[in-house]
């Protein structure tokens, strides 16, 4: 029988933004096993299944993802791969256990055509390749039966990897002048928030399940939208990074539209998720973007 009081937490894409910040934030909610692509390939459907049988884990966070929205395009196998089959696999794995999985979703499910915030029960409508393929890993873990919440993000950056914050201080001290996308909005959001307010609603199903981890589960999974509070466009997040930074010589912000970039990738020109149903589910309320983004600069 699995413990649920001191769990095994097998957690996935550990030098990932928001894996390198669930690694710090679940520790004390049981015993983490974090685990790099070296030890863990998700391309390795076989090394998947011997893992989890292996490690026998209570819970299976998968922050773990194929993220480059516009190579996904011509590389449609490998997105598909990571996005859908590999956590497709974990859940089968996690049912037979009789384990959970939170698993991390996305804006691009939408298609950006709503007037005001989407909320859970919107339907999904991608158009592009990387977000069919984080469709397809939301309804596989659904249709598997096990255990699971599955939070969609959006616009995630932190002081790690690959996101516009750094893109943006990167290039402020290669330019004067930095052109950004006015006409997109949707809300940025600090992977350290996603981590924190991930381990704030384990905590509940560890610390309220007691023996009855099943009926805790039976009541809460499903699909939660999971981002800052308020909205802005790429061109006022661009702003706020470097009203909220301490570089001197900050550049002068262009607004442009969308349609002066042209990539492979459509994106949704409204990315903005409700995080109403998380709130009401577990009484977390994130923070407003602003201030996430606040910290995150003061963060060394």
């Amino acid at each position: 029988m699995l413990a649920w009081k001191n769990p095994v937490i097998l957690l996935t894409g550990v030098n990932g933004q928001v894996g390198f910040e669930l690694a710090r934030s679940l520790q004390g909610l049981g015993r983490v096993v974090a685990l790099d692509r070296g030890a863990l390939d998700l391309g390795d459907t076989r090394q998947i299944r011997h893992t989890i049988r292996e490690l026998k884990p209570s819970l299976i966070v998968n922050p773990a993802a194929y993220t480059a929205v516009d190579n996904a395009e011509t590389d449609e196998a490998t997105a598909f791969m990571l996005n859908a089959v590999a956590p497709e696999v974990m859940a089968e794995e996690a049912k037979k256990l009789g384990a959970a999985i939170v698993h991390y979703s996305t804006d691009y499910v939408f298609d950006g055509t709503r007037t005001g915030a989407y909320v859970e029960d919107d339907q999904p409508n991608p158009q592009n390749v990387y977000g069919k393929s984080k469709l397809a890993g939301e309804r596989a873990i659904v249709e598997s039966g096990c255990a699971h919440l599955i939070f969609r993000t959006s616009w995630v950056y932190g002081t790690r990897g690959k996101n516009f914050l750094l893109t943006m201080l990167r290039l402020s001290a290669e330019r004067d002048e930095l052109a950004v996308v006015a006409d997109q909005y949707g809300a940025p959001t600090w992977a350290n928030t996603v981590a924190v307010l991930t381990s704030h609603v384990l905590a509940q199903a560890i610390g309220e399940a007691g023996d009855d981890w099943n009926a805790w589960w039976q009541a809460h999974s499903g699909v939660y939208h999971l981002t800052a509070s308020g909205q802005t466009s790429w061109h006022g997040f661009a702003s706020a990074i470097f009203d909220l930074s301490d570089i001197s010589e900050k550049p002068l912000i262009k607004q442009v539209g969308a349609a002066s970039y042209v990539t492979p990738a459509r994106r949704p020109a409204n990315s903005v998720l409700s995080s109403g149903k998380l709130t009401k589910a577990f009484g977390v309320c994130p923070p407003d973007w602003r201030d996430a983004l606040r910290l995150c600069l003061q963060t060394p």
